[in-house]
């Protein structure tokens, strides 16, 4: 991944990312509207084996969610840990932080 590729990754999940799971297994997933079909494939580029779920239409709304577990999040994590962006966004480091602890990632 280049540089570029790695900025632009974690400019798109400080804006749009969550950090969590459901329980037993952790995830991240971005949910953004359908039209932003480009994005979303570009996500599945550079985190191999993540995933796309959607389109939905629900509530009026049109929209698509990508999601990185397992190995996918593996990988995503790796790439991550790499890259300091606490002083950029330190709520967004605080739930990234907090997932790796509640899943002992």
């Amino acid at each position: 991944m280049t540089e570029f590729e790695k900025g632009l990754l974690i400019g798109v999940l400080i804006g749009e990312g969550h950090f969590g799971g459901d329980g037993k297994q952790p995830h991240v997933t971005v949910r953004m509207h359908s039209r932003n079909e480009a994005l979303f494939s570009w996500l599945l580029e550079v985190v191999p084996g993540s995933r796309l779920y959607g389109p939905y239409h629900h509530g009026g709304r049109d929209y698509c969610q990508w999601m990185a577990r397992g190995t996918a999040l593996k990988y995503l994590l790796s790439v991550l840990d790499e890259v300091s962006f606490s002083h950029i966004s330190p709520p967004t480091y605080s739930r990234y932080t907090k997932m790796k602890e509640n899943y002992n990632l």
